[in-house]
This record gives structure tokens, sequence and C-alpha cells, in this order.
């Protein structure tokens, strides 16, 4: 009843409600030299992991296992990356591995990531490095971690280590990953006292300004960020973790896509319990958000670092809504936004296979399915999405004329002004 209310509200705005200028610009196309990417984190994927804030973390949550074996399976998984035409290849270099013991530094790993580095370069794709994605070794941890402020020190030696060794002009930085989600991780999981949430916060905010710094004076040329989760109703908090604090050490603004909000659409709900198969697509809300940041930061060019959809274990979601389906369709509002003046330079699709969700292989997110829980050979299957990515890439956007599966919403959180009191912009005929 509620929902049908909605949508006859929603029937009557449109008709009543003049059409904004921006609606009627055309999607538009990605132009040469844009940045493709798929994504992956170190801990999320690699398996085989020392220990760690979470391999301990693990031990409460579903086993852990050795995920989808990156660490070993990485040459293959490279080539998967790169014949789907990508150019940006985005992992995370583990602290852990690279320090398990503080001053001691793992030379067997060290070779690892020099391989994998060696052969992301000769598959024509630029590293995005992530310096910390929610993962710190075991010895920090027992120290405090980033409660901590002798952290910061130590956590910039890694930095330096990184950087000299993996550095280059090619490379995209980030220093924490979704630094506001890494806090909450740290409080639920109790490795970070409620009461310790200002420290954790001070000591992110000086660790990115001073990797920033660190990055440029041997790279001068390189280009850092923070990337930022959207949180849709809560992303004010979100931003107020690390982000609001350090736009003057940032030479692009990373954000991750995942849910909206909008009065027909209250399903993000679901992702505050992990359940992220329950959370409805809102795929015009990434239109509003990059034009949202953008506006913050006219000067700064946008990099959407992750953007994905996750299915329940792999099933096909109840509404028929496809991994393929989703992916065009937020790169239909994608273009529209860079027609519309988005300084929009890159996109990454989370993940390139399914991986450990933060304590569960539930949530697929996968452009390759991999069944870790009864399939020993762990092999990627190749979703829908695969093909479509490909295709999308090799011919700079969806085709003109495209009409996404989901149509805009009533009233979105993203941009009330603009979707509450106006019609939104309705996508061209084809």
């Amino acid at each position: 009843m509620c929902r049908t209310f909605v949508s006859l509200v929603s029937l009557f705005i449109s008709l009543v409600v003049a059409v904004p200028a921006a609606a009627t610009t055309g999607a538009g196309r990605f132009p040469p030299g844009f940045l493709w990417g798929v994504a992956t984190s170190g801990f999320q994927a690699e398996g085989h992991f020392p220990d760690s804030n979470w391999t301990r973390y693990a031990r409460k949550h579903e086993a852990y296992g050795n995920s989808v074996d990156f660490r070993h399976k990485y040459p293959q998984d490279l080539k998967r990356a790169s014949k789907l035409g990508v150019n940006v290849f985005r992992t995370s270099v583990e602290w852990a591995r690279i320090e398990p013991r503080k001053g001691e530094y793992d030379q067997r790993e060290i070779r690892y990531y020099d391989d994998l580095f060696r052969r992301v370069r000769a598959h024509g794709m630029r590293p995005m490095i992530t310096l910390n994605h929610w993962v710190h070794p075991g010895w920090v941890h027992d120290r405090g971690a980033w409660k901590n402020k002798k952290t910061v020190e130590d956590w910039l030696r890694f930095v330096r280590f990184v950087v000299k060794r993996y550095g280059g002009g090619d490379v995209l930085w980030i220093t924490f990953n979704e630094a506001s989600q890494y806090i909450f991780h740290e409080v639920t999981d109790g490795g970070l006292p409620v009461s310790k949430v200002p420290a954790m916060r001070r000591n992110l905010i000086r660790a990115h300004r001073a990797a920033y710094d660190l990055i440029h004076r041997i790279h001068p040329r390189a280009k850092v960020s923070t990337n930022v989760a959207y949180g849709s109703v809560v992303n004010g908090l979100f931003d107020a973790a690390v982000f609001n604090d350090v736009t003057d050490k940032l030479d692009f603004i990373g954000v991750d896509y995942y849910y909206g909000v909008n009065a027909e659409n209250l399903t993000a709900v679901h992702a505050a319990t992990g359940q992220f198969w329950n959370v409805e697509a809102e795929p015009e809300g990434i239109y509003y958000v990059l034009k949202n940041y953008q506006r913050r930061l006219p000067k700064l060019p946008v990099y959407i670092v992750e953007a994905g959809m996750a299915t329940d274990d792999g099933k096909p979601r109840k509404n028929g809504y496809t991994r393929s389906q989703h992916l065009r369709d937020h790169l239909y509002w994608v273009q529209r936004a860079m027609a519309d003046g988005v300084k929009v330079m890159g996109f990454n699709y989370w993940s390139l296979t399914d991986n450990y969700e933060w304590g569960s292989y539930r949530s697929r997110f996968g452009l390759y399915r991999v069944d870790v829980k009864k399939d020993r050979g762990l092999r990627r299957v190749p979703t829908d999405g695969v093909a479509t990515y490909r295709s999308v890439i090799a011919r700079g956007g969806v085709p003109s004329g495209y009409v996404p599966v989901k149509r805009p919403a009533w009233c979105s959180i993203e941009d009330p002004k603009a979707t509450c009191f106006a019609k939104v912009p309705t996508p061209p005929a084809p």
C-alpha cells in the first residue's frame, strides 16, 4: 500500500514539474585515456595470511581459510583482468606480510609483491596501490594499533619502503581505504574502545597527511587520495572520519558507491548488518554523488575507486537484476555526470573475483564467481558481468540511446532538491 502511494506521488510530480536542463543532456562517452579498473584487497583475496588484526577477528566469524588464494593464483587472475581491457589494477600491499614482526622484513613476501607489480605492468595495467585496507600486523595490534600515536611513525616507515620499491609515475596511491569503515570495524570487532575513536581518527589524519607529503617527495607527480565510502543518510559522518580534514592533501577525489536511499527504496538499511544482497540498487544515485563531491572540490577530478553489487552466495537476485544490468545502469549515470561537467577520471569494478567480505563469504561481488566453501580448486567462473564490462570498455561506454533497466526513483537522499521537488533526469528514449 505504501509503495503504491509513493509511486502515485512520483507519477504526479513527473507530470507537473518541468524537467531541469541537465536532464536533456545526452549520456556522452568515456574519453580516450579514461582509467578502467578492477579492484581487490590483500587480506580479502590472498589467503595464507600472517598474524594480523583480521586473522584474529576472523576467528569470531566465518573461517577465513585461504580465501580465493590470490597469493598463488595472481598470474592467472591478472590475465583475466587484462582480457577485460582494463588499464588499472587495484590491490593493497599488506603491512603484515612485509613486516610480520617489528623491524623484520619478509623477503619471500617482498618477492611476491615484486612479481605481482611486475606482471601488472607487463599486462599494460597501472597499479593502484592501497597502503592500508583495514589490516595491520599483529604486533601493531598488540600495541594498541591506531589509538597509539607511535603507529603513525611505524606505518610511515612501511609506506616509505613500499613507495620506493613499487612507486613510479604510473602508480595511483590510496593511503587508507574507507577510513570511516576502518574505524567502525575496529570498534565492532573489539580492537578499539569507543572512547578511543577520536585518537584513531587523529592518527589516521596525521598519517595520511604525512604519507601524502612523503610520496610526493619521492615521486613529485604522484597521484594520491584516500577513498571515501559513500554512506547515504550518514555520509556526513563518514566524510568526517578523515576526508574532511585532508582535502588539501588529495590529488583526486576517491569515491566508493554501492547504494543510495530514496522514498521508494529504503533497503540500504541492510548494509548496516552486512546483508548487501538485500540492498536494492539506486543507479541514478551515483550521478548525484559525483556531482556533489565535484561541487565541493571543483578543482579535483573524481575517481570511482569501488562500485559493485552483491549476490547472496552467488545465487541470482530475487528481482532478476543481473550484474550485467547493474554495471551498465551505473556506467550510464557516470556518463551522464561527465556530460554534465563532472571530471571523472576512472572507474574500478569491485571486485575481480568473489572474496572474503570481512567475516563472510556469503556476499558475492565478483565478476568471477569463486565458491570457497565447496570448490577446493577455487575455479574462477565468469558471470555475465565479464562480457559486459569487456564490451563497455571496448566501446567507450554504454551505447547511445541506452535506457537503464532501473528507472530513476522519486526523492533521493543524494539530492533532495533535484529529486523531491523536480523531476529526476529521465533517460532519453532509445
